[in-house]
């Protein structure tokens, strides 16, 4: 079947395509370490057949002490092929909660130049509310050669923060802050221990919680109004951030699915930001 040129994929489509050689699913799911949750463990169980895991923690930045910071473009290709994926492929990425960390996966994948790249729309809960099945059983692909071409331009550091706040956004670039209001406010502590609570200056609150309802992205037309009453203009730079980066990507899904392509997510997010007093927090 022909997939649509949309970021996101129903059960029904996935469930036709299923079988199909040139399709891979991953589960991406990810915990928050006080969550007392285990992705792996819970995939071994349970799982859309044919699904291999991503590791979120593992497939990262090995040179950083930061969390799950986007690993490079040559460590990358080397663990997803090792899983039996290639660039080439209709790759389907899904996560337990319907939409929390299968966008971060999403957007490592297009960072590395993959096409196509689709998140499961309402996820592993919607799939089984759905009356699909799921499995137990592993998937051992062969190994494939993904053949990585990294867009830096999807990638802010911390670096390019403090030049762009800095110069006054000489470029009209919009932060936006995907972390709970009370978090952006600094009116509650932050979860990792040693991060000074705020936020970035001049950068702008959006809790990710108001895209996703009941584990699925929001309608286009609800998209188009939320950013409205959010005055952020379509038109200019994006940035995105969160607590470590996992959440930030959901903003780049949904600015996807509205054809936007001008955006990126600023990696280390508060997980850098917020630790000792490097930056200026307000």
């Amino acid at each position: 079947m022909q997939l649509s040129c949309s970021p996101l994929i129903s059960t029904n489509q996935l469930f036709e395509l299923l079988g199909n050689d040139n399709l891979r699913i991953i589960d991406a799911s990810w915990y928050l370490p006080n969550s007392e949750r285990n992705a792996l463990n819970e995939f071994n169980v349970c799982h859309i057949a044919g699904a291999v895991f991503f590791d979120i923690d593992k497939i990262s930045d090995k040179e950083t002490d930061f969390p799950h910071m986007a690993a490079s473009a040559e460590d990358f290709a080397q663990a997803v092929g090792e899983m039996g994926i290639s660039e080439k492929y209709n790759i389907v990425i899904y996560d337990v909660m319907g939409l929390f960390s299968a966008a971060r996966v999403w957007w490592n994948f297009c960072i590395m130049g993959a096409k196509n790249i689709f998140v499961l729309d309402g996820g592993l809960s919607k799939w089984i509310a759905d009356g699909y099945q799921v499995t137990d059983k592993m998937t051992n692909h062969k190994q494939e050669i993904f053949l990585a071409n990294e867009n830096s331009k999807w990638i802010y550091s911390a670096k390019d923060i403090l030049q762009l706040i800095s110069n006054s956004f000489s470029n009209d670039e919009q932060i936006v802050d995907m972390r709970p209001s009370e978090r952006f406010l600094g009116k509650v502590a932050e979860p990792r221990e040693g991060l000074r609570s705020g936020h970035i200056p001049k950068s702008r609150s959006f809790p990710f919680s108001e895209l996703v309802k009941d584990g699925r992205l929001i309608s286009q037309e609800e998209l188009r109004k939320l950013f409205r009453q959010k005055n952020i203009d379509l038109s200019k730079p994006i940035i995105s951030t969160c607590g470590s980066g996992v959440t930030a990507p959901i903003l780049n899904l949904a600015l996807a699915t509205l054809g936007v392509d001008n955006l990126s997510v600023y990696d280390g997010s508060w997980a850098q930001w917020g630790e000792g007093n490097k930056y200026p927090v307000t």
